[in-house]
């Protein structure tokens, strides 16, 4: 599990992401909790980089415990699906909650990527 913390005042850091990544045979799951942002997107971003030059063929994106998404975020997905699709392998993103599932229903993103309910569901 690799966390990132944000500074605040004298309360020391707070945690506003965490991922984890689970790999087996030719699947990748990274499951993240908090908050996916400016500050937080570019270790995602390095992870999934990571993942695609192992050559695996499909990467579950799950948003189940996000709490928060911004451009910056929603960028880093759009990326990582057309990077998908031009090397031929799948990104598929298990849905977030309410508020996280608005962001993809007003941009009509859910329209484009896989959306699934559960990473077993793929």
């Amino acid at each position: 599990m690799r966390r990132l913390r944000r500074r605040r005042g004298s309360l020391g850091s707070v945690t506003i992401l965490e991922f984890e990544t689970r790999e087996q045979a030719d699947r990748a799951c990274v499951a993240l909790r908090g908050e996916l942002d400016l500050s937080t997107a570019e270790k995602v971003e390095r992870e999934l980089h990571r993942i695609e030059k192992t050559g695996t063929k499909l990467v579950v994106l799950d948003l189940s415990a996000l709490t928060f998404l911004d451009s910056t975020g929603l960028r880093l997905i759009v990326g990582a699906d057309q990077r998908a699709r031009r090397s031929d392998r799948r990104l598929a993103v298990v849905r977030g909650p309410a508020t996280i599932q608005r962001v993809f229903t007003i941009t009509k993103l859910d329209e484009r990527l896989e959306m699934v309910d559960s990473a077993g569901q793929v």
